[in-house]
């Protein structure tokens, strides 16, 4: 009777430290099973989130074998504006965003520095400089608020207009929608009356005759319709007349909340690579919609390298004063923006 006693006790301890074990493991797995909220402001069906942040989304789930699944949420779906999409990472609202640098004038001062008149030369180089600009000087000053998975710029910015623009003397009187404080600057100092506004709206904007021009790459015309909208199209050569800083962000406490190997998974699908890949892929898609607006018949402005030349002497002045004000924020103007062309150089030539 003994042995039986002590046998039944044994089975019942071992019944009870494998119940244990077993809800222990139950309870560590449902705590590694993370679903993260990706909010941005564009249609699923745009480039970027289509072959970018889908592309993302997919190869974390996939390393991470299904324990993060990442649920996206298109055109401001989560509410809020694309200027709030940044705090939205900061606050929670969102777990990850994708957002424009320039959406919050300011904020983000060094960034500045990849969108000033013909600075970029290469979607993909520009953005590895951007990358290494970030990492040195940003993410613990900057983008101290949030984890930064990545930053890249598109390719050529070009001006979309409802007139020809030819000449700088043509943007006198043209209300124009640009993108960030620096273009602001610029467009301003041309003649042009800027009128800020996010990317969606730019299509009301047109139709309503809001602003007469906008600027942004051939790659997301596409989806706002813009060759449809406006007939004249001025680019400028080899060169790009400006560009846009992007932001990959994520809430803080979420990325530092995660088990490690989940982070590990992360990281593998962040920083330098990832930032390269995201402003490659951007410049890839300019052609198909400048084709669009080929066989449109519209009116490709094809500007010589003399003609060129007249709007990089207009946009000097705006290169001169936003490393001055740089300078008085304590940032080194001179020193950032000789960095980020040398860098830029770097890249471009493949080393």
């Amino acid at each position: 009777m003994k042995f039986v006693r002590r046998n039944l006790l044994a089975l019942a301890g071992a019944a009870g430290l494998a119940a244990l074990a077993s809800g222990f493991g139950a309870t560590q797995a449902m705590a590694q099973d993370v679903t993260l909220r990706l909010h941005q402001f564009l249609p699923a069906q745009a480039n970027v989130p289509k072959y970018v942040l889908d592309v993302w989304a997919d190869k974390v789930e996939a390393e991470s074998d299904g324990r993060i699944k990442i649920q996206r949420f298109p055109s401001m779906q989560l509410g809020g504006t694309p200027p709030e999409l940044i705090d939205q990472a900061i606050d929670g609202v969102a777990d990850i965003v994708w957002t424009v640098a320039g959406y919050t004038p300011g904020r983000f001062p060094r960034a500045e520095v990849f969108e000033l008149p013909f600075m970029m030369t290469n979607a993909e180089a520009a953005s590895k400089a951007y990358w290494d600009i970030a990492e040195k000087y940003m993410l613990d000053d900057d983008f101290k608020d949030f984890h930064t998975i990545g930053v890249w710029v598109h390719g050529p910015g070009l001006i979309h207009s409802k007139e020809p623009i030819k000449s700088v003397g043509d943007l006198n009187g043209v209300k124009l929608r640009a993108p960030t404080r620096v273009t602001n600057m610029m467009f301003s100092s041309m003649g042009a009356t800027p009128v800020g506004m996010p990317v969606p709206a730019i299509p009301e904007a047109l139709s309503k005759g809001v602003v007469d021009a906008t600027v942004i790459p051939w790659e997301v015309a596409g989806i706002l319709k813009v060759p449809e909208l406006v007939t004249n199209h001025t680019e400028f050569g080899d060169a790009s007349l400006y560009t846009t800083s992007f932001i990959f962000a994520m809430n803080k406490d979420r990325y530092e909340g995660l088990p490690d190997d989940l982070k590990a998974v992360i990281d593998a699908n962040s920083g330098l690579e990832f930032s390269a890949f995201a402003g490659k892929t951007m410049a890839a898609y300019d052609a198909p919609v400048r084709k669009i607006a080929v066989d449109r018949g519209n009116n490709i402005i094809e500007l010589t390298p003399d003609e060129v030349q007249e709007w990089r002497d207009a946009s000097a002045g705006t290169i001169d004063a936003w490393v001055k004000e740089m300078d008085e924020k304590g940032v080194d103007g001179t020193g950032l923006l000789e960095e980020a062309r040398g860098l830029i150089a770097k890249y471009t030539d493949g080393n």
